[in-house]
């Protein structure tokens, strides 16, 4: 069964603040469980000026005890891909994450889309969309699969939470 998770936000900031918020967010005090973030690779091209970025991050691992049965999700840290292109000309950044630790295992794919709101220029539209497969737990591959889609419920939903209480901080109250 293919897990789905979907939002859609608008930032009452400007596309600058919200993608520097974004891609210098982590490590952060207010996610305990992204403990680091390494860039491995980063290029602009010479025509386009697209900046794209490869990170990797880790986090700990918050699979509950009972599951981590399952030997190969009892590790202590997981791994995510996040690959970004970002275009200001088009004031547009795109992203593709994907989880590493598990990858023979399952399927954890995000798409994100921040760009300049046609509404407002001063906000920013934020779309997400993931999607979770789990294969390698045998009879257990629902059971994993129910407790990914809550994690990435909450996990969507934390993730937005600091992104704005970031841009609160460090820009002040929203751009009306």
């Amino acid at each position: 069964m293919v897990i789905t998770v979907e939002i859609r936000k608008m930032y009452k900031y400007p596309f600058e603040l919200v993608v520097n918020i974004h891609l210098n967010k982590y490590p952060t005090p207010l996610e305990e469980h992204v403990t680091g973030i390494k860039t491995v690779e980063e290029k602009t091209d010479n025509i386009s000026g697209i900046i794209y970025r490869r990170k990797i991050a880790t986090c700990n691992n918050v699979i509950p005890k009972f599951l981590r049965k399952i030997s190969f999700l009892n590790v202590n840290n997981v791994h995510i891909e996040e690959e970004s292109w970002l275009d200001m000309k088009q004031r547009i950044l795109n992203i593709k994450s994907r989880c590493l630790t598990w990858a023979q295992y399952s399927t954890f794919h995000e798409v994100s889309v921040f760009k300049q709101s046609v509404e407002n220029p001063n906000w920013t539209e934020f779309h997400q969309k993931g999607s979770i497969v789990v294969t390698g737990a045998g009879k257990l591959n629902r059971l994993c699969e129910v407790f990914a889609q809550a994690f990435f419920n909450k996990g969507v939903k934390k993730s937005v939470n600091i992104m704005e209480t970031i841009l609160e901080q460090r820009c002040g109250r929203p751009f009306l």
